[in-house]
């Protein structure tokens, strides 16, 4: 299709209904893209829950050599999609609890299946989630919010990302991740739109690991419009109460 006829096609009215149907019927994982975006429940970041393996082993590394695998550990993947990093998660920690929520009941479903068919017992458990508000404070000793915090309608850099995402929600958020994470424990945050230097949930944590700035990510600041700075994400440690 050439590039005039790709312009004809967006100017028709029904353009974006017609994208939407093409959606629902080309995939499992693009069906439950558009049903989220379509529904927008409240708590949704990012509708796409393109995921693999072992996605990112540095920062999975790095938390491995700063927490202990051990039965009374606690581990959380925030918004872990089909539960790909839950599972890598499993190789990297042989006996520390590892729970996945995200806002997708079906996309839980599957994961909830796999577990199942790999007999992990209960080691390993999914919850449809949109947020950590009934889980108990300083009761995780690692939390991975990896590529949840942004939107797939941002990655041209719009001058205002509040018709997609809100900073005042991802700040709430983040202080919820932050009051589940024990002191000393550690917090993965990555691939955002937002910065977690610019909530004040921050003040309760250091650099541990900086991830290098990934320039394709658009960042925006406290007041949805586009920011200059580059993205801050990595491994935090939560100080010890003061």
């Amino acid at each position: 299709m050439t590039d005039d006829w790709r312009l004809r096609l967006r100017a028709l009215p029904f353009f974006g209904a017609l994208r939407l149907f093409y959606h629902l019927i080309k995939s499992f994982e693009t069906r439950r893209s558009a049903l989220l975006m379509l529904r927008r429940p409240p708590g949704l970041f990012q509708p796409y829950g393109n995921t693999r393996e072992d996605r990112y082993p540095k920062i999975f590394s790095h938390i491995r050599a700063m927490v202990a695998d051990r039965r009374e550990n606690h581990i959380l993947s925030f918004g872990c999609s089909t539960g790909e990093e839950v599972f890598t998660l499993a190789h990297y920690f042989n006996q520390a609890h590892i729970k996945g929520i995200d806002i997708d009941a079906t996309r839980i479903k599957v994961a909830q299946r796999r577990a199942a068919d790999l007999n992990l017992g209960d080691r390993i458990s999914f919850i449809n989630t949109a947020s950590t508000k009934n889980e108990q404070s300083s009761s995780y000793d690692a939390v991975f919010a990896m590529a949840v915090f942004r939107h797939g309608a941002l990655q041209n850099a719009p001058e205002a990302c509040s018709p997609w995402l809100h900073f005042d929600d991802f700040e709430r958020a983040v202080t919820d991740l932050a009051r589940v994470i024990k002191p000393g424990g550690y917090l993965a945050l990555s691939y955002s739109n937002f910065r977690f230097t610019d909530t004040a949930a921050s003040a309760d944590f250091e650099l541990a690991f900086a991830s290098p700035p990934d320039p394709a990510t658009p960042i925006y600041g406290r007041d949805d419009r586009r920011h200059p700075a580059l993205a801050d994400g990595g491994i935090y440690r939560k100080l010890p109460f003061r």
